[in-house]
């Protein structure tokens, strides 16, 4: 017995020399780590052979699963055969704009290297997606979702699903990102898609138009049970409208904030926004059913091709779907019936998320504004003989050194913090103008937009409360409209043509946070800009330092490390860690045990 007691207090003791040796904390939130090995293969989801970029060699990508609070550790490699970011679409990054993977704040991942990215997906919860950030790669895949869930002590606010759904819906060119940026630069626009995909895969073959052959994508369910359902749209730029045949869709989820719960029959999903469905599988199973994902906003006649279709299979179904594709609801053609629905949505306040919720929601209209920045998109122009996109009339132009690098290390002249907070009248031009913001402020963001098409906007690092849209120019007594209850907090919002949406976003994420068009057409153009948020009274404890493999480039590329890693490396880069906490955990149990 005595010995026994010896050898546990022995290893005990072992155990904990090791965890402070390696700085492994039992009190610390657990981590996740995934390798994704970015790569092209050939695939024909269109019915015709292109390269598109997987994850993994899988197109979509996997699932990055995590809970509140988690570390998550992603080690990269770029085995494509150009530079890569992989950015987080809606995951808040706090305090780390390090780990945000977009240009104007990272620097790119050589072609051939690794690069591990580390964050916490701190007070979070919900559905969102990765994916590549540069050059238009979005439009030939490296995309795929991110489910944060909440923590076991925190409950969400429906009953428990039977199962979780995920579909991935975008518009789809048979020609890769290059191609497509060809067209571009020539001054030319992308013109129509070639189809829509659902998880990677062509439509279900509805109707003659569609070609022999071609994979679809199969949803197996049982009757009587109830899925969440979470829709990522990772298109190019096409508004789809989602349904399901014959089945209810029970609004819950957008990007992370529980919603008041409402029945849908068909929802429109704008390019880059993530939602969660609940559908209760209470057909009949006399045949299978349609999933459908089709084009909004757009002369319905002519796209008709470009429609995604899947199938919901039920286990006890007794034959496939036939007939025609079941229609929208919403008439389009009239402008105002469409922005009802997103006016529909509205936040959940009494529903807790990452953190109990006892007091209800947060009380954002009662705070005073700090600032308004109107933002307004033109269609695309010519500046210095190139076609381009702007806000407020400047098209933003990489600099070569990332802004909070350039912070860092005082490099001149990298950037300039002049982004104009309202349109000016003068000619449109090229700059690398960001914005000054206030930490600590709370700002009032109007999205204007007077382009000829629906756009979607979206802020990293935040998300932000959608208080109000409508048709015409905004002015300030527009502000007698806004809802400010309970408006839905989110990160992407759409912006009709001709219209504008107003969002309120309080500044409390220190760093450097892009604002973009997630069109990605008019963001390779250059509609897009950054907000500059610093704590004037920085401690130390406001934002993260910079990693210890940071990349270097532009004024201070001299300070980048030649990088060598043989065909193991990034196992080891990205499950060391694990692997070794794993080993002391068994120690540790072997310790109790004895």
């Amino acid at each position: 017995m005595a010995a026994a007691l010896f050898l546990r207090r022995s290893l005990f003791a072992s155990f904990l020399c090791f965890a402070l040796l390696f700085g492994v904390s039992l009190a610390a939130d657990p981590f996740v780590f995934y390798d994704f090995k970015f790569s092209y293969i050939t695939a024909s989801p269109l019915g015709v052979p292109q390269q598109v970029i997987a994850v993994n060699k899988g197109f979509p990508g996997p699932v990055l699963n995590a809970t509140t609070n988690y570390n998550v550790v992603v080690n990269v490699l770029n085995e494509l055969d150009e530079p890569l970011l992989l950015t987080w679409s809606g995951i808040e990054m706090r305090r780390d704009s390090w780990q945000d993977g977009v240009l104007g704040t990272n620097c790119p991942i050589p072609s051939k290297w690794n690069f591990t990215y580390q964050f916490q997906v701190k007070d979070q919860i919900g559905s969102y997606f990765y994916f590549p950030s540069l050059n238009l790669q979005r439009a030939s895949g490296g995309f795929g979702p991110i489910i944060v869930n909440n923590r076991d002590i925190i409950p969400i606010p429906f009953p428990q699903p039977d199962g979780e759904i995920i579909l991935i819906i975008g518009d789809w060119y048979t020609q890769n990102h290059t191609a497509l940026r060809k067209t571009l630069d020539s001054g030319k626009e992308l013109g129509m898609p070639d189809g829509v995909l659902i998880n990677g895969k062509g439509p279900f073959k509805y109707n003659s138009s569609v070609p022999d052959g071609i994979e679809y994508e199969t949803v197996h369910v049982d009757p009587g049970k109830t899925y969440r359902i979470r829709v990522h749209n990772v298109g190019v730029s096409t508004s789809l409208n989602f349904r399901i045949q014959e089945h209810k869709l029970l609004l819950v989820e957008a990007e992370g904030h529980y919603t008041s719960q409402a029945n849908f029959t068909d929802f429109d999903i704008h390019v880059g926004q993530s939602y969660s469905f609940l559908v209760t599988m209470d057909q009949n199973a006399t045949s299978d059913y349609y999933i459908v994902a089709s084009a909004r906003f757009v002369n319905e006649t002519v796209w008709q091709r470009v429609t995604g279709v899947a199938i919901l299979h039920y286990s006890n179904s007794k034959g496939p779907a036939s007939g025609p594709l079941p229609a929208p609801t919403t008439d389009v053609s009239n402008q105002w019936s469409a922005m009802n629905q997103p006016r529909a949505i509205r936040q959940n306040t009494s529903a807790s998320g990452a953190r109990p919720n006892p007091q209800g929601s947060f009380h954002y209209g009662q705070i005073n504004i700090t600032h308004t920045y109107i933002l307004r998109s033109l269609p695309p122009t010519t500046i210095n003989g190139s076609l381009r996109a702007t806000l407020n009339g400047i098209s933003f132009v990489y600099p070569s050194t990332p802004v909070r690098l350039a912070d860092r290390f005082k490099v001149k002249g990298a950037y300039k913090l002049d982004f104009p907070d309202e349109p000016l009248d003068r000619p449109p031009r090229l700059d690398r103008s960001i914005i000054n913001a206030t930490y600590k402020g709370f700002i009032e963001v109007i999205f204007q937009n007077n382009d000829t098409k629906v756009q979607s906007f979206h802020v990293n690092g935040y998300s932000f409360f959608v208080v109000g849209m409508d048709f015409g120019i905004w002015s300030e007594d527009k502000r007698g409209s806004y809802n400010n209850w309970d408006a839905i907090s989110r990160s992407t919002v759409e912006v009709y043509p001709g219209a504008w949406t107003a969002v309120l976003i309080s500044l409390d994420n220190v760093g450097v946070w892009n604002i973009r068009v997630e069109n990605l057409d008019r963001w390779y153009l250059g509609q897009e800009t950054y907000m500059r948020i610093i704590n004037p009274e920085e401690n130390g404890k406001t934002e993260m330092d910079p990693p210890d493999n940071v990349l270097y480039c532009g004024a201070l590329k001299s300070m980048q490390k030649e990088q060598r890693h043989s065909a193991a490396t990034s196992i080891l880069n990205g499950h060391l860690k694990l692997s070794f906490f794993s080993m002391l955990m068994a120690v540790l149990v072997s310790v109790f045990t004895l």
